[in-house]
């Protein structure tokens, strides 16, 4: 899939399903596969892209959500300024914390972010008085636009997904810009891109705070949908649930982003009442990724629809 036909045949698609689907549970999923979306394509611009990678994405999400649901909550702020103050707020986060961190390569790099990640987790679990703790933030409003209420599944449905295209197209125009083609040339190599004149530690910085912006966005829409806030979503496991969805769905590709989040988040489904043990399902997946198919479902799926003979190269 490809170019603006693909974009709009999928928009298509995304427009029709929930009429095909009509069923409340399925819908609620999509809604799921949209923000989960949203997240990994963050994710892919950053490790897919740039090479850069992070184990404590969640926080980034919880985060967003944290902050548009206390500040709606226990503030009676309004929504929709409340959710750009959010994402105003896990940026400023993001910088701080990618400032230091982004010097880091290979495995520290992963181990700060997922220290970063557990951190942000404890304060989540600990600060009864705004969070809740493991009680929860109860009581968030939910949307509205133009004075339409967004109250069922189906309504947020479309809400949810307009944003993801929105992100699709943000990063698909990313990726095929002088900045996506700077961010293949660090993932290539960060010494031979700074002999081109790559300015590394800036491009590594904004690519970051974008990929937590866009995980802020997903946070804050959760929050008004589920109207409910846990810790338990915002962990290192949902971390590396995120990273297994940006490499079975194809690293680097937007399209394989979201291949990867809709097999992660139905596996999640389907896994549900064996919560204990979706860590082992999610490692079995990642090894039988790097084993039969290392481009990901979006290769896969590639190599299937080109005739046989046809050895060209796969598109990203």
């Amino acid at each position: 899939m490809s170019g603006w036909r693909g974009l709009v045949l999928f928009a298509l698609v995304i427009a029709v399903l929930p009429w095909v689907v009509r069923n409340e549970y399925y819908v609620n999923v999509l809604v799921f596969v949209a923000l989960n979306s949203m997240l990994a394509i963050g994710l892919t611009l950053l490790f897919g892209c740039a090479g850069q990678i992070s184990l404590g994405h969640a926080a980034f999400y919880g985060l967003g959500a944290y902050t548009s649901g206390i500040l709606t909550t226990s503030y009676h702020w309004p929504i929709w300024p409340t959710m750009a103050v959010a994402l105003l707020l896990v940026c400023a986060v993001a910088w701080l914390v990618g400032k230091p961190t982004l010097r880091l390569h290979g495995h520290y790099l992963a181990m700060a972010t997922l220290g970063f990640g557990v951190i942000v987790n404890l304060i989540l679990v600990e600060a009864i008085g705004l969070t809740g703790g493991h009680s929860g933030l109860v009581g968030i409003p939910g949307l509205s636009l133009a004075g339409f209420q967004l109250d069922t599944n189906l309504r947020f449905y479309f809400l949810a997904w307009a944003f993801t295209l929105a992100t699709i197209i943000l990063a698909r125009n990313l990726v095929d810009s002088r900045v996506g083609r700077a961010l293949r040339a660090i993932h290539g190599s960060e010494t031979a891109a700074n002999t081109l004149g790559v300015n590394t530690p800036q491009f590594k910085l904004q690519v970051f705070v974008l990929s937590a912006a866009l995980a802020a966005v997903a946070g804050t829409l959760r929050a008004h949908f589920v109207k409910f806030l846990s810790p338990e979503p915002f962990n290192w496991a949902t971390s590396i649930a995120l990273v297994v969805m940006v490499v079975i769905g194809g690293m680097g590709n937007v399209w394989g982003a979201i291949l990867g989040a809709a097999a992660v988040t139905i596996v999640q489904e389907a896994l549900r009442a064996f919560r204990d043990y979706d860590i082992l399902v999610f490692g079995f997946l990642l090894v039988v990724a790097a084993m039969f198919f290392p481009s990901g479902l979006v290769g896969l799926l590639g190599r299937r629809s080109r005739p046989r003979g046809d050895k060209g190269a796969e598109t990203a």
